[in-house]
């Protein structure tokens, strides 16, 4: 892998270790995760590039992978220098963006989304909503689009957990079969945006299966945690899969089937797996759901999550 360079623009993956501060000279908070990331296979050098004028670090773009995997899954860290005008920045943005995509995405595929974490309310703030709209312009210039922008919540120890209502009871999942059937059963009628989107592509079954297969199953945290909500007769109504990631105590998944969406029971089966994560003794949980997923973040606000982040996503075709 050779460096790009175009008259005084070098374009390249760093060396090393050895410029790790090199490249986290732009703030952000993955920065903190980059070595441990580095550590357990999630990221990998020839992944992280970065745009040069001399010693000037002018812009920087790194894949991210779950650990263990050998393509990237997701474009996380993009930024472009703050001494630049506009055009200037876009245009070296899109530049790095196509040079590393080149030779980081395998030929054919489709490149990864891309995801970038803001505080609420960055279109009031006018820093960031510039290096928001920039940074979308230079995506937009290889072929992207925004996709989703979504809500990212956590619930600290401390908020209250409503106690049970009695109208529903918990038990753990009998099965992967078990838990796709309902997963599958989920999706009629989903709100959110990525589900939506691989519906255009695969049947809810094999959307289910995949899922199960690809996120769900690799949680390191104990599948005894999940819960299937049934009436007293046991007839499944949802189901809530607390973990925790490579980061975080999460609620990964959460649902109710269509026939009996509705009734008020998103909130008890919340309530149950903000239970069990917190029986745990964590730090906080976390969560996340599109803005335009009205009633699920109105679930979770009731259940005392708050708001403290919005993340965008960028798609290619």
């Amino acid at each position: 892998m050779t460096a790009a360079v175009e008259q005084d623009l070098t374009i390249r993956p760093i060396t090393g270790r050895e410029e790790l501060d090199l490249f986290s000279r732009f703030p952000y908070q993955l920065n903190d995760e980059i070595t441990a990331d580095l550590d357990n296979g999630g990221r990998h050098f020839d992944w992280m590039w970065v745009a040069l004028r001399g010693d000037h670090l002018l812009a920087r773009a790194a894949w991210w992978s779950r650990p263990g995997d050998a393509e990237p899954l997701m474009l996380d860290l993009f930024d472009l220098a703050d001494d630049l005008d506009g055009a200037e920045r876009v245009e070296i943005g899109t530049r790095l963006l196509k040079t590393a995509m080149a030779e980081v995405v395998p030929g054919g595929a489709r490149p990864p989304e891309y995801s970038r974490f803001l505080p609420s309310g960055w279109r009031d703030d006018p820093a960031l909503r510039r290096d928001a709209e920039d940074r979308g312009a230079a995506l937009e210039a290889t072929g992207a689009r925004l996709f989703v922008e979504r809500l990212r919540l956590v619930w600290h120890p401390g908020t209250p957990i409503a106690p049970p209502a009695g109208r529903l009871a918990f038990r753990p999942v009998s099965g992967r079969d078990e838990l796709v059937e309902l997963m599958t059963r989920v999706l009629d009628g989903t709100l959110d945006a990525h589900s939506r989107d691989e519906l255009t592509r695969v049947p809810p079954d094999r959307a289910a299966r995949e899922q199960y297969d690809s996120e769900l199953e690799r949680y390191p945290s104990p599948k005894e945690w999940w819960r299937i909500a049934t009436l007293p007769d046991g007839e499944p109504v949802g189901f809530v899969i607390p973990a925790h990631n490579s980061y975080n105590p999460i609620i990964a998944y959460i649902g109710v089937v269509p026939e009996h969406r509705g009734k008020g029971y998103i909130d008890e089966i919340l309530a149950e797996g903000t239970r069990i994560l917190a029986a745990q003794d964590v730090p906080r949980v976390r969560a996340s759901t599109d803005v335009g997923n009205v009633p699920m973040a109105a679930a979770f606000h009731r259940a005392g999550y708050v708001t403290f982040e919005h993340e965008l996503n960028y798609v290619w075709p």
